[in-house]
């Protein structure tokens, strides 16, 4: 028998498999994830579409940097060594240390700076000449030459320049310190240093200025090369010289050296009484010297007296002294204001003139001799150091005073000192008394200046000073 064959019954099987679900699912999450980052990408290209500056990317992943903006200068003006602005098309900066840094500006253009503002006083007292300064129209900043827009000189040495061109420099503005051979595009050590000179030179210059009996008058000494003061002289009077550099000059077989002052270089040129008239050149200038006639003058004294003058021993030693104190002279002008006449009193025996005593020939008296009741003040003519305050043979009580650059006034025959040597004193102050102590026939002032050990007219001085001798012509 034929072994049956056994029916499977077909049973109902669910419609998707656990592995079909497992792949449905992945697909899903896949799809899924695509839309998550379509709709990222999508939403900053719109984001980046609203604001452009923000969330740009370059192709393959790369980022382009944007380049900046360049701002166009129009103009700048610098009011002094320190202070200055730069004008953009949609702005202005300003400098407080020549040009090496710029900031912002609060609004509008800075003013010039009024206090301490050197080089604009320069300019308006004339001692500085705007129309002589270079005007470039191109300046080279290492091998790269640039078109200049615009340029400030504020002296013959510094000055700035606003360059056409600036993609290559840090900042349109340049700056030179030697007249515009070079130029930098930044304030350098070595410039910030030649600004700081110009700067004091323009204070000297300044300074200078004010000792001039005028405007015009400082302006064309301070601009010439040499200058006489005054440019007429006589014998027995004195000639201040300025130079603007350094020097001698060789005057009656002697030489003077030219000292540092302010902003030039100066000595005094005694005219002894030997000197005879004539034009003599000094520099480029020429010094006229006129004639001059001298009164006489007849002394008598006693016979002690007169005696006095034959003892040569008592007057070299003392002479010594002198000789010692007027050697050393400050290096520069001590006083500011006018000289003073130290007393006032008699005017007996006048400068210059020729002296005999007891009918014989004595010398020439350069002097001025003012008699005064004894005790009576004497008043230092000017500013300046005592060099010496001692009792002499023949001038009694005396006393020198420096006022500089080779310049002394001596006061002689005083009852009293009343200053020591070293002591500085003012114009004005009280530093003796009249007298009639060594060779003196009365009580009164001998008085007189020295310049370079030789006596010079005091009447030249007084109410004035050197530097007011010239005058307009």
């Amino acid at each position: 028998m034929k072994p049956q064959k056994t029916r499977r019954e077909r049973r109902s099987s669910p419609p998707y498999s656990r592995k079909s679900w497992l792949l449905l699912m992945g697909f899903v999450a896949l799809a899924a994830a695509c839309i998550v980052v379509y709709n990222g990408r999508y939403f900053q290209e719109w984001t980046s579409a609203l604001n452009p500056k923000e969330g740009r990317t370059a192709d393959a992943g790369a980022q382009r940097e944007e380049e900046p903006v360049r701002r166009i200068a129009i103009e700048f003006h610098m009011s002094d060594f320190e202070n200055g602005w730069l004008r953009y098309q949609d702005g202005v900066v300003k400098t407080n240390d020549g040009g090496g840094h710029w900031q912002e500006a609060d609004a509008g253009l800075p003013g010039d700076q009024a206090a301490g503002n050197v080089a604009a006083d320069a300019v308006t007292f004339g001692l500085l000449d705007p129309g002589k300064h270079p005007q470039p129209d191109t300046v080279t900043v290492g091998s790269k030459t640039f078109l200049v827009k615009q340029s400030q000189f504020l002296t013959d040495r510094i000055g700035w320049a606003l360059a056409g061109d600036t993609k290559e420099l840090p900042t349109p503005i340049l700056v030179t310190a030697d007249g515009g051979q070079t130029w930098s595009s930044e304030v350098t050590p070595d410039i910030r240093a030649i600004m700081n000179e110009e700067k004091e030179r323009l204070l000297r210059m300044k300074k200078e200025a004010s000792l001039y009996a005028s405007a015009d008058i400082a302006k064309a000494v301070i601009r010439s090369e040499w200058s006489l003061l005054p440019e007429t002289s006589a014998p027995g009077d004195v000639v201040l010289v300025r130079h603007n550099k350094p020097g001698k000059v060789e005057w009656l077989g002697k030489t003077y050296v030219l000292q540092p002052f302010a902003d030039g270089y100066f000595t005094y040129l005694p005219i002894t009484m030997g000197a005879k008239p004539g034009k003599y050149p000094i520099g480029d200038q020429t010094l006229t010297i006129e004639a001059k006639k001298f009164e006489t003058q007849y002394l008598k004294v006693t016979k002690q007296m007169e005696s006095m003058r034959q003892d040569t021993q008592r007057i070299q030693a003392d002479q010594k002294k002198i000789d010692l104190a007027r050697s050393k002279s400050e290096p520069e002008f001590l006083f500011n204001g006018p000289f003073v006449q130290p007393v006032e009193g008699i005017l007996t025996t006048p400068y210059g003139y020729t002296r005999y005593v007891n009918g014989k020939y004595d010398s020439s008296h350069m002097a001025i001799d003012l008699a005064a009741k004894e005790g009576t003040p004497i008043k230092a003519t000017n500013d300046g150091i005592v060099a010496l305050a001692e009792s002499l043979y023949l001038t009694g009580n005396s006393i020198y005073i420096d006022h500089g650059m080779g310049l002394f006034s001596q006061y002689a025959h005083l009852s009293e000192l009343r200053v020591k040597a070293g002591d500085r004193v003012k114009q004005g102050d009280i530093i003796g008394l009249v007298g009639t102590t060594g060779f003196s026939t009365g009580p009164h002032l001998h008085f007189t200046f020295w310049a370079h050990n030789v006596q010079v007219n005091p009447n030249l001085f007084f109410n004035t000073t050197p530097f007011q001798w010239l005058k307009a012509k």
